[in-house]
């Protein structure tokens, strides 16, 4: 069947964005990290004092922690930390067995070995902090076990089919979020390690509220869910940039999952527990986090018309 010329121009926009990932990947990954760190500090002097979605979140939440001149700070170093991110991402292309601590260093590894060779499946839980795409290929890379991500796909074709093809460069399995249950209850019998980002905003029938970062924060259920059914293990695992410019991946030890027979008060205590988890790393590292995204959009209540 012949290609649409809709199907045609995708294919060309693809192969187009490919391309430049493939450009930015041949650069020398010190060279790629002053170049992104030059260019967010230019980024971040722009926008200094412009209202953009990442002040306001840093706003919400240290309104009244700290100055204003200091989140303005905070949020000038995130947008340096995303776009040295942009350069660094593209050599996930240029990733091996033997380079790879060029690029990051394993911090308390055991904790997934462990987890690995129960022989259960394993769930990661983390978040869009530090390099997530970074800190997956080169975990995959590593472990040499089968994994697996769930993603919600980006909303442009041609850059998700970009993605999907970084994402699945050393054999992880590429789960639609929409899809993601019947996948997820199969990580035992597959022996999987799945990772799932559960610091984004859900809708209301998705998730529970729970507090993160000290505000109510509609937060995905399915983890808990599956965790407390499959008895898999749940091993938390971020990305913290050293000072050399490499990313220290962090394995932290298993999760004990609070078991009360109450379903829905269990779901609740460990879908807030997961949230501290992350909560903290957030806490300590603010400018590795990807505030621009709209966390707190769900309300526990209806707004009313002024």
């Amino acid at each position: 069947m012949p290609l649409r010329d809709s199907d045609m121009v995708s294919t060309w926009v693809y192969r187009a964005i490919y391309g430049g990932v493939t450009v930015l990947s041949l650069i020398p990954i010190p060279i790629a990290r002053s170049v992104g760190r030059v260019l967010g500090r230019a980024m971040g002097a722009v926008l200094r004092r412009k209202v953009t979605s990442s002040l306001d979140n840093l706003r919400y939440i240290f309104g009244d922690a700290l100055s204003d001149s200091e989140m303005v700070a905070i949020n000038g170093r995130t947008i340096s930390h995303f776009t040295q991110m942009l350069f660094e991402a593209p050599h996930i292309l240029r990733l091996t067995s033997r380079n790879l601590d060029r690029y990051v260093v394993f911090d308390n590894e055991e904790a997934i070995t462990r987890a690995v060779n129960k022989g259960k499946g394993v769930f990661i839980l983390t978040g869009h902090f530090g390099n997530w795409e970074l800190m997956s290929a080169a975990t995959a890379l590593r472990i040499g076990s089968r994994t697996a991500v769930v993603v919600r796909p980006a909303d442009f074709d041609p850059v998700d089919r970009v993605l999907t093809t970084l994402r699945s460069r050393f054999g992880t399995e590429i789960i639609p979020k929409r899809r993601a249950m019947k996948k997820l209850l199969s990580a035992e019998k597959e022996n999987k390690v799945i990772g799932i980002l559960m610091d984004q905003n859900v809708d209301w029938y998705e998730g529970v509220f729970v507090p993160f970062m000290g505000k109510p924060a509609c937060t995905n259920k399915g983890l808990a869910l599956v965790a407390l059914r499959t008895g898999s293990p749940v091993i938390p695992m971020f990305s913290v940039r050293e000072p050399d410019g490499r990313f220290r991946i962090i394995f932290e030890d298993e999760v004990v999952l609070k078991r009360t027979g109450d379903k829905i008060k269990d779901v609740e205590e460990n879908t807030f527990i997961f949230n501290q988890i992350i909560e903290k790393y957030v806490r300590e590292y603010p400018d590795h986090w990807f505030w621009f995204h709209k966390r707190w959009k769900t309300k526990p209540y209806c707004e009313l018309a002024a």
